[in-house]
């Protein structure tokens, strides 16, 4: 194979096999998109994620494309959370008639992950219409039922580890990334003019050993590397360690301070490995007779989705269903879907534990559990995992003595706990491991999906490990790929 040149900084040239647009995720952990435009100008959109934090610069993102929707030849999106597919039916709404490729699993996580973004669009433009002042625009919703409806008759879903062809030429391949149910890396295989060209997308790598998923497994090499960094500078702790400090919060805030264990989780993912863990303390005989609480629409349909993919069960989770038919569920455990068992446990005091979405609590019933709760000095609210930082837990995360929840300040008075071992995301030292096969092919490689100094500490680490040029793009940058 020839030898490819590549262009290591944004470029200007317009002699180019292939070309690279950063349009999310650009040293942010939300809102992926990715956009691979090909010699004859057929585009490929990796992801097409919503935007999930209230930093003023990126206020427009959701609203606005750094490309033209309708000129979109089609999508391949690496998983359902939210960050990664939320804007889907926005892009259908605006335009986009193409194909959407994911695995079988994402395809089922989406159509009950958009359809929720939906009517929380909805809810929220109700609530800013209801409260705006009369010099003030209406504000309608992103996108409503309809387009998640349309948007999931673009679908085109596949196994893992087949390859699938795009069109002539162009070849994709997902590979088990172990982040949550369905979610993929992605290698595309580009043929023209005889000459080839691999790229490969991490999508959100997930973690080895790690209850109910597979572990990640290997992509094939490539020639170029877009890779996710969102723990690029931490060390997760084992899972010994992690059983035992929630163990120990359980103890501390349901027993001896008599107050709720609060929970922001997402409602895929998350909420089911903490359920899975409570499930096995409780058939140990180790958990506090207290009740738990999962107060979510979304994973209570989330965790029913789970028994309908078991091609993504690890060994561990297809031999523990052998002895516990139901993994996700136990005596004490409640799932609450209506709206007025949720105000019921805002207005009780029992001493209990309420998981509930969403994982960043900006949106969602969680944010009517923080206004109820988080004066309560008897109460905890327990971090699982990243949030970024402007929205509620990513504040919580940061040490605030206080939040702005539905107009009203409220004191943080409750304690608060951080769990990152909880993390769905792979930190250095499983980033360095998944990429470490790719060493010797990668000419270049993109952080994305990270905050800057996290990407910055990580590049410095990969470069001493041996990699090339790693290079950390901002939102809009183009690099183009010579032959």
């Amino acid at each position: 194979m020839e030898c490819l040149e590549i262009c290591l900084a944004p470029s200007m040239k317009n002699n180019f096999e292939m070309k690279l647009k950063i349009c999310g995720a650009a040293r942010e952990v939300t809102g992926s998109a990715h956009l691979l435009t090909l010699d004859d100008g057929y585009t490929i959109l990796l992801d097409c994620g919503l935007y999930q934090g209230n930093s003023h610069s990126m206020e427009d993102f959701n609203e606005n494309w750094l490309f033209e929707p309708q000129g979109i030849d089609c999508v391949v999106l690496s998983h359902a959370h939210i960050d990664h597919c939320g804007r889907l039916p926005k892009l259908v709404k605006d335009g986009f008639r193409g194909n959407i490729f994911s695995t079988h699993a994402t395809r089922s996580l989406c159509s009950i992950m958009l359809l929720d973004s939906a009517l929380i669009q909805e809810r929220d433009a109700e609530f800013h219409n209801k409260r705006r002042k009369h010099d003030r625009e209406e504000r309608l919703p992103l996108y409503t039922e309809e387009d998640v409806a349309e948007t999931m008759r673009r679908f085109s879903s596949h196994g893992y580890d087949r390859k699938v062809s795009l069109r002539p030429g162009v070849e994709l391949e997902f590979r088990d990334a172990g982040h949550i149910l369905g979610s993929a890396s992605v290698r595309l295989t580009v043929e023209s003019s005889g000459k080839t060209v691999r790229l490969g997308f991490t999508g959100d790598i997930g973690r080895p050993n790690r209850p109910i998923l597979r572990d990640p497994q290997p992509m094939g090499e490539v020639d170029y590397l877009i890779c996710e960094s969102t723990y690029g500078d931490k060390f997760h702790d084992a899972a010994p360690q992690e059983i035992s400090k929630l163990l120990r919060i359980i103890t501390h805030t349901c027993l001896e301070k008599r107050g709720k264990l609060i929970i922001p989780a997402f409602g895929v993912g998350r909420t089911q490995e903490i359920v899975y863990i409570l499930d096995q303390l409780e058939n140990a005989g180790q958990l506090p007779p207290i009740p738990v609480y999962v107060d979510s629409p979304l994973a209570v349909n989330a965790t029913l989705l789970y028994g309908s993919h078991p091609e993504c069960y690890d060994a561990e989770l297809s031999s523990y269903i052998l002895k516990d038919p139901n993994p996700f569920g136990f005596a004490r455990l409640k799932y609450i879907k209506e709206v007025e068992g949720s105000k019921k446990l805002n207005a009780s005091d029992e001493p209990c534990i309420i998981i509930s979405a969403s994982g960043m609590a900006n949106a969602g019933r969680v944010k009517h559990h923080l206004f109820n709760n988080i004066e309560n000095r008897r109460n905890t609210v327990l971090i699982v995992g990243y949030a970024s930082p402007e929205t509620p837990a990513g504040r919580l995360r940061a040490g605030t003595n206080h939040l702005r929840l539905f107009g009203e300040e409220k004191m943080v008075r409750c304690d608060v706990e951080i769990m990152d071992s909880f993390s769905a995301h792979a930190d250095r030292g499983e980033i360095t491991d998944f990429v470490s096969n790719q060493r010797d092919s990668v000419r270049q490689m993109f952080l994305v999906h990270g905050e800057i100094e996290r990407q910055e500490s990580l590049r410095s680490h990969l470069l001493a490990q041996g990699f090339r040029k790693i290079d950390i793009p901002e939102l809009g940058d183009e690099y183009e790929i010579v032959v």
